[in-house]
């Protein structure tokens, strides 16, 4: 992937996407399913610059998974790959504990 750096307090994410099938095993069709609003940040910016020039840290790092709104950001193509660049304004919250999570409910198949 080509090395890209958003500006500021911007961070770059990569949709997670959702199961195809519910529990019960019913596949849910592509034209059925809404956009995942969970994703993984990829990279983020150095951070908010106030009027005095001081840069504030984002709250979000690179490898968390969050939670955002259905029509946050701007969806763009790095390499091929679909990514969504947004400010960290639009970040609803951080999940924890996430992947471990999917891979218990993977295991229990």
């Amino acid at each position: 992937m080509a090395k890209f750096t958003p500006l500021h307090d911007r961070i770059l994410v990569k949709r997670v996407e959702e199961a195809a099938t519910t529990r019960g095993g019913i596949i849910i069709p592509d034209t059925a399913k809404d956009k995942p609003q969970e994703g993984e940040v990829i990279s983020v910016g150095k951070g908010r610059v106030n009027e005095d020039g001081k840069t504030f840290p984002l709250a979000v790092k690179e490898g968390d998974r969050i939670l955002f709104g259905k029509y946050s950001g701007t969806e763009i193509k790095i390499d091929g790959e679909d990514y969504i660049i947004m400010k960290e304004d639009e970040v609803l919250g951080i999940l924890s504990g996430a992947a471990a999570k999917k891979e218990m409910a993977g295991a229990r198949k």
